[in-house]
C-alpha cells in the first residue's frame, strides 16, 4: 500500500509530507483496516485513511458499492475538514467517493447533489487569492511569466499580452511597473484577459488602467467573457504590426475534456465502463493520454495551432505537474491522492489551526478540484491535469519551439521561494523550465515557447 521510502519530514505535526512523496498502490483486498479496533495515533490514523481511501476508490471503480459504502463509513470515524491535513484531504476526497458511488442511482444524485451548487463566482475568486498569499506557487509562475514576456519584448513599442483566463490583477500590475521601467521607455501595452465572469474583467481593468494612468504607461484592456474552450481566437483582435505575448495559468488542461463525448450534462450519469464508443476513432480518442495515443484532432491541439497561427514572440505556459487524465479511476486516485496530499500539506505549515482562509482554500478551490477528478467523466471532468512532457510534445506538434528560460527568472523564482520563511518551497530547473516544488514534490511546471519561424 505505501513504501517508506526513508523521507524525513521537516512539519511534524502532519504526517502527510511522508506520505505525499511516496508511491501510492491500492490493494486489492478492500478490508477494512485492523488499526479501527483501537486509538491511533496522528501517523498510524493517516496510513489507516490512505489505506481506506484506496480501497474504496477500487471498490468504486469496480462497482461494488456495498465495499465502498463499507470503506466510507470507517474513513466518516477518522477524517475531518477540521483535523490534521490528512485527515483534511481524506475528507476531501471522502466526499468525492461518495459522489460517484451515488451516480449508480441518478434519482438520488439529482435531489441530494444538484441543489447543492458549487462556490459562487466571488467564493472562488476570494479562495484563489487566499491561495495565493499562502501557496504562493502562482505568484512565483507570474513573475517568472512577466520576466519572459519582458526579455521577449525588449525595443518593441506595441506589446499585445494575451492572458488565457487567469486574470490576476497583480501579475499584470507587476508587468506594467517593469514596462515602466525599461530603460528605453514603456511600450504601447494592450492586454487581452479571458475570463468566463465579467465582473471579474471589469475589476481588473479599473485596477490596471488606474495604475497605468499613474505610471503614465500607454494602456489598452480587451475584455473576452468566455470559457477558454469555447473560444475564438479571432475574438483576441490580434492586429497586424503588435508584438504578441501569450499567457496561460492553469487553463490548457481544461481542453482535453472538449474531446470527451461520454458524458452528459448534469454530472450524475452512469460511469461507462466499456470503451466502445460511435466507432472506432472514438474508441481512440477516449484512450488514456497515458498509454501514448495522441488524439489526431484533438481541441488543444486545434487550439495551439491557432494559437502558433497568431505568430506570438512568446507562449508561456504554467500548468499543474500531475497526471490526472487517465481513464481508470483507481489510476488517477492514487495519483490525485499523492498531489493534493502534498498540496495540503503545504497549507499545514502556511496557515495555523482553524484558519478560515486555508478552510476556503481547502472547500472552494481545491477540494472542487478534487470532486472534479474524482466523481466526474466524460466533458463533465475538465481537471485533466497533464504533466509537462506532455504538453511539450502538445506545443511541438503544433509547431512551437521550446524557449529556455533565463537564469535572471530563476534566481529570482529562488530568492523569492527563500524569502516566504519556509524551506519547503523550492524551484528546480529541469530542460529548460521551472519546477516549482514542495519539499521534493514538483507541484507547477512553467515552460515558454516560440513559433520556429522566430528561430
Amino acid at each position: 500500500m505505501v513504501q517508506d521510502e526513508g523521507s524525513s519530514s521537516s512539519v511534524t505535526s502532519s504526517p502527510l509530507h511522508n506520505f505525499s512523496t511516496m508511491p501510492l498502490h491500492a490493494s486489492p483486498g478492500g478490508a477494512a483496516a485492523p488499526w479501527l479496533a483501537r486509538e491511533l495515533r496522528s501517523d498510524e490514523r493517516g496510513l489507516c485513511l490512505i489505506h481506506l481511501l484506496l480501497n474504496c476508490a477500487a471498490a468504486a471503480g469496480a462497482g461494488r458499492l456495498d465495499a465502498a459504502n463499507a470503506a466510507l463509513e470507517h474513513i466518516a470515524s477518522l477524517a475531518s475538514p477540521d483535523g490534521d491535513a490528512m485527515q483534511r484531504v481524506a475528507a476531501a476526497f471522502a466526499e468525492a467517493l461518495a459522489r460517484r458511488a451515488l451516480r449508480a442511482w441518478p434519482g438520488l444524485c439529482r435531489a441530494l447533489l444538484l441543489p447543492r451548487a458549487g462556490p459562487t463566482p466571488a467564493e472562488l475568486a476570494a479562495a484563489r487569492r487566499h491561495f495565493l498569499d499562502l501557496c504562493p506557487f502562482l505568484r512565483l509562475a507570474g513573475a517568472v511569466a512577466n520576466q519572459s514576456v519582458l526579455e521577449a519584448m525588449e525595443s518593441e513599442k506595441i506589446v499585445h499580452v494575451v492572458d488565457l483566463g487567469g486574470a490576476d490583477a497583480t501579475q499584470w500590475l507587476e508587468l506594467l511597473h517593469l514596462l515602466a521601467a525599461r530603460p528605453e521607455g514603456p511600450p504601447h501595452l494592450r492586454l487581452t484577459a479571458v475570463h468566463e465572469h465579467r465582473d471579474v474583467l471589469t475589476q481588473t481593468a479599473m485596477a490596471l488602467t488606474k495604475e497605468a494612468e499613474r505610471l503614465d504607461v500607454p494602456f489598452q484592456f480587451n475584455p473576452v467573457v468566455s470559457r477558454l474552450e469555447a473560444l475564438d481566437a479571432e475574438s483576441l483582435r490580434v492586429k497586424t504590426g503588435e508584438a504578441l505575448a501569450v499567457t496561460s495559468s492553469l487553463q490548457l488542461h481544461c481542453l482535453l475534456a472538449s474531446d470527451d463525448d461520454s458524458s452528459g450534462k448534469d454530472g450524475c450519469h452512469h460511469h461507462h465502463q466499456s470503451s466502445k464508443g460511435k466507432g472506432g476513432d472514438t474508441n481512440k480518442r477516449q484512450r488514456s493520454p497515458e498509454s501514448g495515443v495522441s488524439p489526431s484532432t484533438s481541441r488543444a491541439d486545434t487550439f495551439l495551432g491557432a494559437l502558433w497561427g497568431l505568430s506570438p514572440k512568446v507562449v508561456v505556459v504554467t500548468e499543474q505537474e500531475a497526471s490526472h487524465n487517465a481513464a481508470p479511476l483507481t489510476e488517477r486516485f492514487v495519483e490525485a491522492l499523492n498531489y493534493y496530499a502534498a498540496l495540503f500539506d503545504c497549507l499545514e505549515s502556511a496557515a495555523p489551526r482553524g484558519s478560515v482562509e486555508r478552510a476556503r482554500v481547502e472547500r472552494w478551490l481545491l477540494g472542487e478540484e478534487v470532486k472534479n477528478i474524482v466523481a466526474c467523466d466524460g466533458t463533465d471532468r475538465r481537471e485533466r491535469h497533464e504533466r509537462l512532457d506532455r504538453w511539450a510534445a502538445r506545443m511541438e506538434g503544433a509547431g512551437f519551439a521550446r524557449v529556455p528560460l533565463s537564469y535572471y527568472a530563476l534566481l529570482q523564482a529562488r530568492r523569492a521561494a527563500q524569502g516566504l520563511g519556509c524551506d519547503g518551497f523550492k524551484v528546480r530547473e529541469e530542460k529548460a523550465a521551472f519546477f516549482l516544488c514542495w519539499q521534493d514534490r514538483a507541484i507547477f511546471s512553467v515552460s515558454a515557447w516560440r513559433g520556429r519561424r522566430f528561430d
